[in-house]
């Protein structure tokens, strides 16, 4: 593809600044229902880097690859911290502007200045026992979502005759809330209320802010029981490596691994299911679905539809050339994960199917600010698909792949629903339940689900 510049010249363009420029909405309807239509036009008409407006705050988005990796890879001169925003710092970012409750609780992936260097010492070492899988953590963890899995897996074979059910609603997204649970300690359950309000925060919908406060005050209670009597979970471990924290400063760290721990978790598996149905014609691949072969499959996955779509936002630490443009000291710059991986100068090089395409991917960063929690949200991703696929000897999906929903929002893009015809998993099933997602409703249960999954977002119905 070749790329088309508009009137403008070079030297124009870089001498023009973000405020000036007057760009166009990104997240409309057609950044919802056909995003990579709107990453070519932007690619087409700007260059690598182009100006947009996050709901009336003007940014700028990479969809360069080259351009995404070099600002990951440089820290110092793409610092992140709130406080290096100049609009911010101006006031000139409305105080209701809905993206604020997610970019304000200032945790390890938000955080810049010197305190950082140091919490992401004591993140690594804290999730060390979780991620490494020669720990008893990490091995009582891998078989605890493997029974989270099974719960969910056998409620999916109860009841009704259809055999149809949503595998997104009444799978991908309760499991990661359970894992999660399992890591952060919560007391019964606790983490269901927890988990609804990360999802509305991650939305930045009309009551992120609410949804916010209800989430902290949680996690604060939570962090607060931790400091009095440590246990064998994430918040012990985490105050064990850095003992000054707060309780305030804990429970902002525990809002991070439960965003990363659930959205982003449930979206990769429901992503991967479908990615292994709608491939395997011939049946395949779901009969070569060794744990390596999961791993792979999501890594393929993560290529052409990343769960993660928009970073956080890094700063300008300097006038800097990027793409056809000069960011400004103190301007918003978004790297896009998923332009980056439609960028035609990267993904024209990696050949359907190859493996080196799976593992240069940007789903988890780069660079000194790589996601610190990916191996342990790979490993939670891979232990749910692989039980979908052992449990259910047949899936099919109730649409054609071009008519699945998705959802989108700033930061996420995932299958909304992924509804399945299945078969019964077990001979002694006795019959087939239908499940209709109704998020994010909090109905009444006609069947009990598993402690752990209660109020989840989605209704059992027979």
């Amino acid at each position: 593809m070749e790329f088309h510049l508009v009137d403008e010249s070079s030297a124009e363009r870089r001498g023009t600044r973000l405020e000036d420029l007057a760009p166009e909405p990104l997240l409309t309807r057609d950044y919802e229902t056909r995003p990579a239509l709107v990453y070519e036009r932007l690619r087409e008409r700007h260059g690598p880097v182009a100006p947009v407006d996050l709901l009336g705050v003007p940014a700028w988005l990479v969809l360069g690859y080259r351009e995404s990796l070099q600002m990951l890879q440089d820290d110092s001169g793409w610092p992140k911290g709130l406080e290096n925003w100049r609009a911010r710092t101006e006031g000139r970012v409305p105080a209701d502007w809905p993206l604020g409750p997610s970019l304000e609780v200032n945790h390890v992936l938000i955080q810049g200045g010197p305190g950082h260097r140091t919490l992401r010492g004591a993140w690594d070492t804290a999730l060390r026992p979780f991620q490494d899988p020669h720990n008893p953590q990490a091995k009582r963890l891998k078989a605890a979502v493997t029974g989270y899995a099974d719960e969910l897996i056998s409620l999916l074979a109860q009841g009704g005759a259809t055999g149809m059910a949503d595998l997104s609603a009444q799978f991908s997204r309760p499991l990661p809330l359970m894992a999660a649970s399992h890591l952060l300690g919560f007391p019964g359950s606790q983490g269901d209320d927890a988990l609804m309000d990360m999802w509305r925060v991650l939305d930045a919908g009309p009551d992120a802010e609410p949804a916010l406060e209800r989430l902290l005050v949680t996690l604060t209670e939570l962090a607060a029981a931790k400091i009095e009597k440590p246990g064998d979970d994430f918040p012990s471990q985490l105050l064990a490596a850095h003992p000054d924290l707060s309780v305030d400063a804990l429970a902002r760290e525990l809002f991070m691994l439960l965003g990363m721990t659930s959205d982003h978790v449930g979206i990769l598996i429901s992503n991967t299911v479908v990615e292994v149905i709608a491939g395997d014609s011939d049946g395949g691949v779901r009969t070569t679905l060794s744990a390596g072969m999961v791993r792979e499959t999501m890594n393929r996955v993560v290529m052409r539809k990343p769960p993660l779509v928009n970073f956080v936002p890094r700063f300008a630490a300097a006038d800097t050339r990027l793409g056809n443009y000069t960011i400004r000291t103190g301007d918003p710059v978004w790297v896009s994960s998923a332009a980056a991986h439609a960028d035609p100068l990267f993904a024209g090089q990696m050949a359907p199917g190859a493996g080196i395409s799976s593992r240069a991917h940007l789903s988890w960063g780069a660079g000194p600010r790589q996601c610190p929690a990916r191996e342990l949200a790979s490993t939670i991703a891979a232990a749910g698909v692989s039980r979908v696929f052992e449990r259910f000897g047949h899936l099919e999906l109730a649409l054609p792949v071009d008519q699945l929903p998705w959802r989108s929002s700033p930061f996420m893009r995932g299958c909304a629903r992924c509804r399945c015809a299945t078969n019964c998993p077990g001979r002694r099933c006795p019959s087939r339940r239908r499940l209709q997602r109704t998020y994010p409703m909090h109905p009444p249960y006609r069947t009990r689900p598993p402690s752990g999954a209660r109020r989840c977002g989605a209704t059992w119905r027979a």
